[in-house]
């Protein structure tokens, strides 16, 4: 075992403090990482604070957060093909699952009906707790160790590892492009992704937020059209608008009101995660055949795919940089949407403790 040190939560709801652990030694197809950023991701804080606990077995105490990792490889297990010393990688939300089921033969890792490793609160084949990124190195199974963009800022591909295949993953499968229109709701973390990725990939992309406060940057991103879901005529306005809509807000919504917006055969896409269940009424699919839908991550080979199309088309996140030592103060910020549009922490600060 080698000794790490990060910050983490050591109970339900408490901030994050310094926190030294210890991770296993590399094994023979392990790749050891220097992780220099980790993006913020507002499950983090979900997590931390245990608001997901109707859908999880347990949270893990102390919880080292953090799956959005990019770094640089210092260290490779003797069996190890895919990378060495000196490549920048990433490591995202899992960091294995069981290889064998149906779905990871698909390349489905995420979807794994027998055992997905998360990167943070959960636990590894053997029973031991995970911790994230949050953390001044982590050791990988290099089959679940991602190659980093070489033409983009490293701390700016960062969020990639969630924010961006949140977001690719269901764009991907509901087939956006040319020709289609495709509304992305929630210009944050998640939403500002959405734009960028529909954007590249041809589509005609509107956002719908809860105000024209962001409207500008909208446009900077690559919407098309920016509507204020705030004014009740919006939902008049674009009724049967839509091809795919993907829903990135977590808070409690009406989404009712954003399926009656779909096309015939539209498709609504749920990728927030709001705390509590939210009622749909039938005749909002019916009327139209639309469908609802959601979408979590994506598979290894997607994500490297996303991560490809990223470095062709030049597609970062719009990040803000921050110390660890400022990383409670950054998760009050998320919840205020006062972020343009994800922070990223540096992890050399933790030099500073």
């Amino acid at each position: 075992m080698s000794k790490c040190k990060g910050y983490a939560a050591r109970a339900v709801k408490a901030p994050l403090a310094p926190y030294s652990f210890e991770r296993r030694e590399p094994r023979e197809h392990d790749v050891v990482v220097e992780i220099k950023y980790c993006g913020i991701c507002h499950s983090d804080i979900h997590q931390t604070r245990g608001e997901w606990s109707d859908y999880q077995e347990e949270s893990i105490f102390p919880m080292v957060p953090g799956h959005e990792i990019a770094g640089v490889v210092i260290a490779i297990g003797k069996k190890v093909t895919k990378y060495k010393v000196g490549d920048k990688v990433g490591v995202g939300c899992y960091v294995d699952s069981c290889r064998t089921c149906a779905e990871c033969r698909r390349g489905l890792e995420q979807y794994c009906t027998v055992l997905t490793v998360w990167t943070y609160n959960g636990r590894d084949k053997e029973g031991a707790p995970t911790y994230g990124g949050y953390s001044d190195r982590i050791v990988v199974d290099e089959n679940y160790v991602l190659r980093m963009p070489s033409n983009l800022p490293l701390e700016a591909c960062a969020p990639l590892l969630c924010a961006g295949i949140t977001l690719y993953s269901p764009l991907r499968h509901w087939q956006a492009g040319p020709g289609k229109k495709v509304a992305i709701v929630g210009l944050g973390g998640l939403g500002h992704m959405g734009v960028k990725l529909a954007h590249a990939l041809g589509a005609e992309v509107t956002v719908l937020s809860q105000s024209l406060k962001k409207q500008a940057d909208g446009k900077r991103l690559g919407a098309d059209h920016f509507y204020a879901t705030s004014d009740l005529d919006t939902f008049t306005k674009l009724a049967g608008s839509f091809d795919l809509i993907i829903n990135t807000v977590s808070a409690k919504m009406d989404w009712n009101q954003y399926l009656n917006l779909l096309k015939v055969d539209g498709t609504l896409v749920v990728v927030g995660l709001p705390e509590k269940d939210v009622p749909v009424g039938a005749f909002s699919l019916t009327a139209r055949r639309r469908s609802l839908a959601g979408s979590q991550i994506g598979g290894i080979g997607e994500i490297q795919e996303m991560l490809d199309f990223c470095s062709q088309h030049r597609v970062g996140c719009d990040i803000e940089i921050v110390p660890i030592q400022k990383v409670n103060e950054a998760y009050e910020r998320v919840l205020k949407s006062d972020v343009r549009y994800r922070f990223v922490i540096d992890m050399a600060s933790l030099g500073k403790d």
